[in-house]
């Protein structure tokens, strides 16, 4: 059966004022079609699950409508300033899809780029979301849209899965022409460089990475790009800009990995738009889902893996809050436990978690190493995965560590103005 192709009001138009309606992670976001829902103003109940919606839309200010988001960005954080309803669902980021099965919104809905077959290609997002848009194509209760967006990349899925939905299974087209959203790039302090300095000294030179988002992995990237060597290989839950230039300055390969070798593999991509205009129909990056991507399993299986990610604080235990502050929601857990576990399955692999040693709080200077938590923190990955914390002063290697090994490793990283205390707190620490 052929799709409809509607405008995108007349595609607004067909949800109800009571009804609910599922969103991929951040790229999959149709923008034109969520403008045209911003129009209506009739809804009595609208539940939305999604996660890092890239944009400010007016539906989502609705007293009526209701946002189930799994991860928060700077969208989320705007709309519950101003009064939105914008929950937390608490899940990592291979929890997305069960969620979603659980929730199983009437109408799915998508961007795509349209492939040479008529198909639709889930570009820059596979994620969490692919089976559940299959399941809505397939049921004749509930409906899948497709928003066309012709500035997308065709990407490669990795083989032996797919990043196709197949014509038939969609009802309703419609035509966008919004600019795919650029993540901006952060810019690096000297504290980032030296931090991302001291990071890329455990980077073996045939190591398998995964980088997260923000101005650290950035650094560390362009540090390796610029060192000598590199047959660099890429198993990363989020294809970035750093990863880019990696593959720009000819330093990955691929060919030392051991699983999924001759490719760079990823479950989204979010960067800049010279980045997307590389990935179109390159098969040096191949996309599949959050539940291959993210399996610690299959993650300890890279030769040489090396997983680099940030964090607000961590105190003398080594327990990692990542995604609040004071139990104030920010981002969310995503796919950092998921690199975190999987790097500590073998001997060469590690784990690195950066952060600069203090931060500035209405100019008074605090240490993001703490003795203890503060009440209402929410641990986003617990002391036992926990494996080098880096910041400006060093690195702390906390693998096979006591605890009170670690407390003190971790007190001889934190600002000197604070490290006494610490190391004092480290001696009284519970054993």
């Amino acid at each position: 059966m052929s799709p409809r192709f509607l405008s995108p009001a007349d595609a607004a138009a067909l949800l109800r004022p009571t009804d609910t309606l599922g969103l991929g992670l951040g790229p999959a976001n149709p923008h034109t079609f969520l403008n045209a829902l911003s129009v209506r103003d009739d809804w009595e109940d609208l539940q939305i699950g999604g996660a890092l919606v890239l944009g400010l839309f007016g539906l989502f200010t609705n007293p009526h409508v209701h946002y189930r988001a799994g991860f928060f960005g700077p969208a989320e954080r705007y709309l519950r300033s101003v009064g939105a309803d914008v929950q937390l669902v608490p899940a990592g980021f291979r929890q997305f899809e069960p969620v979603l099965r659980q929730f199983a919104p009437r109408v799915m809905a998508v961007q795509c780029a349209r492939d040479v077959d008529g198909n639709f290609n889930t570009s820059l997002h596979v994620g969490a979301t692919f089976e559940e848009l299959l399941r809505a194509g397939r049921d004749p209760e509930r409906l899948l849209i497709v928003e066309v967006n012709p500035h997308l990349p065709v990407t490669t899925a990795l083989e032996g899965y797919t990043t196709t939905i197949p014509a038939e299974l969609v009802d309703v087209v419609l035509e966008g022409d919004q600019p795919v959203f650029e993540l901006p790039e952060e810019t690096a302090t000297e504290v980032d460089e030296t931090i991302a300095d001291i990071a890329a000294g455990f980077i073996h030179p045939h190591a398998t990475l995964q980088t997260g988002i923000g101005a650290i992995p950035t650094m560390v990237a362009r540090h390796l790009a610029q060192r000598e060597g590199g047959e660099y290989g890429i198993h990363s839950e989020m294809f970035t800009t750093g990863l880019w230039m990696l593959h720009q300055a000819g330093k990955v390969t691929n060919s030392h990995k051991s699983i999924f070798p001759g490719v760079s593999v990823t479950t989204f991509a979010l960067g800049s738009s010279a980045m997307y205009e590389w990935m179109n129909n390159n098969p040096d990056v191949a996309f599949a889902p959050v539940d291959i991507v993210n399996d610690p399993t299959l993650i300890g299986r890279n030769r040489h893996f090396v997983s680099i990610n940030g964090a607000i604080s961590v105190d003398l235990y080594g327990q990692i809050v990542a995604d609040s502050v004071a139990g104030r929601q920010i981002s969310g857990v995503g796919g950092h436990e998921d690199f975190v576990a999987g790097a500590e399955l073998d001997t060469q692999n590690v784990s690195l978690i950066c952060l600069h040693a203090t931060i500035e709080v209405d100019g008074v200077l605090q240490s993001r190493i703490t003795a203890q938590l503060p009440l209402g923190s929410i641990v986003s990955t617990p002391r036992h995965h926990t494996a080098v914390i880096v910041t400006e002063f060093g690195a702390a290697d906390l693998r096979g560590r006591t605890v009170s090994e670690r407390a003190h490793l971790l007190a001889e990283i934190a600002h000197p103005q604070f490290r006494d205390e610490l190391h004092l707190a480290a001696e009284n620490l519970a054993h």
